[in-house]
């Protein structure tokens, strides 16, 4: 079957395939670099290990070890994936010259410009994140650690990556999305539960304080349920967040990471929930295994369903800012990065080509049994052919062209760093 076969199949209910590719090549997902060097980053030693709930697994030859390597994989990956890009960094990828290294509270714009030089020559826009994690003052909490030192160091670094992420928006001409997220909390039972969640809210108020245009920089808070060394309590947790975010609405939107809610919770139910009170929220796509553990994004029934949930809400009109969020070091690092990033791609593509309108009507005629049979048929029309049709369109390889090309890549470059 080709292309013109499948689009008439499509046709036949209700679905116009060309419109769908021309709405996707226009859909902006935020790829992360700390895929490329397993969240190491530039700003500490490498050799130590991750801390704040994150962990890598695997070591699989290859990782980024500087900026360069880690600038130039991105650029091979970029090369393989369909659609609109947008980067998103990690504070702690600031890019340090000539030796002058400044802590995270004392970060500044200038230690990102080569990241929007990077960005600008490939016409990216640039999400940002605080790091509040993997650093000798997380002891081990941050935001709402009892200690004052600790807590106004990790409140400068918030306010700085408020002035970094005003900088990325205004030099690239795109909104930036600023993410704050802390792995606080207690591996036991908390003799105090409220006291860090009060301190918790009051270091995120005064991050806010620094002046921003929410035009152009959109703060989110993001949730976490646990992580590892923090089982039994987090002081950000879905309530906190999702509470706070309510209630600064003027200045902050919610982010929902997929992996950060318990095994029987599914992302993709609470977006219309949340877009039927916030006008903007944000999602970090992942996939869980029993737990936040990060693996790359599959074409599975989750990040469909989270997908269809965009596309019928209206969230690909810029209601909903998607990005991903994984690491794996047990497999090639490119590829995970276009793996997951295509198979988001395909989880939207196929969105567009659901027959919605048809669906909402046998909803709303209380005819479930049409309801069910169109849903099912739909995922046995030749998806496959309309898929490739819009990696042509974007002048990317299609299934099972690009990953001779990963290889071909790993063997010239990637076995060279040991």
């Amino acid at each position: 079957m080709n292309y013109a076969e499948a689009k008439e199949k499509y046709a036949a209910i209700g679905v116009d395939t060309d419109r769908a590719i021309e709405l996707l090549k226009g859909v902006s997902v935020s790829l992360h670099c700390w895929q490329g060097d397993d969240v190491r980053g530039f700003d500490t030693d490498p050799s130590k290990p991750l801390t704040g709930g994150i962990q890598t697994t695997g070591n699989y030859p290859g990782r980024a070890r500087n900026p360069q390597e880690l600038m130039q994989d991105l650029d091979f990956a970029l090369s393989l994936l369909p659609g609109k890009k947008k980067m998103n960094l990690h504070a702690c990828y600031a890019i340090f010259e000539d030796g002058k290294w400044e802590d995270r509270d004392k970060l500044r714009p200038e230690h990102f410009k080569k990241w929007v030089e990077f960005c600008k020559a490939r016409g990216m826009g640039c999400d940002f994140n605080p790091t509040f994690f993997s650093h000798p003052k997380c002891d081990p909490l941050t935001l709402s650690s009892p200690c004052e030192e600790t807590r106004n160091f990790w409140i400068e670094h918030g306010k700085a990556c408020i002035r970094i992420s005003q900088y990325l928006a205004e030099e690239l001409g795109e909104e930036c999305v600023m993410n704050i997220w802390t792995g606080d909390g207690f591996k036991d039972i908390p003799g105090d539960r409220l006291g860090p969640r009060a301190r918790y809210r009051d270091s995120i108020d005064r991050i806010l304080e620094e002046p921003y245009d929410f035009g152009k920089v959109k703060p989110c808070v993001e949730s976490k349920v646990f992580g590892i060394g923090v089982e039994a309590y987090t002081a950000g947790s879905a309530e906190f967040s999702l509470l706070y975010a309510a209630k600064n609405a003027d200045r902050c939107i919610p982010l929902m990471d997929n992996g950060h809610y318990h095994p029987t919770e599914v992302v993709s139910d609470k977006i219309s929930a949340l877009l039927a009170f916030f006008p903007e929220i944000a999602l970090h796509v992942t996939r869980p295994i029993r737990w936040d553990s990060d693996h790359v994004v599959l074409f599975d029934d989750e990040t469909r369903e989270i997908a269809s949930e965009i596309v019928r809400c209206g969230g690909l009109e810029g209601r909903v800012k998607i990005a991903l969020d994984y690491f794996d070091a047990s497999i090639n690092r490119i590829a995970a990065w276009v793996v997951g990033y295509r198979n988001l791609q395909k989880a939207l593509l196929f969105a567009l080509l659901s027959p919605d309108a048809a669906l909402k009507k046998a909803q709303d005629e209380g005819d479930f049994t049409r309801l069910m049979v169109l849903r099912e048929e739909a995922k046995t029309l030749p998806f496959g052919e309309v898929w490739n049709e819009y990696c042509a369109a974007c002048d990317v390889p299609g299934d099972g062209q690009w990953l001779e090309q990963v290889r071909e890549y790993e063997e010239k470059e990637l076995k060279k760093r040991g």
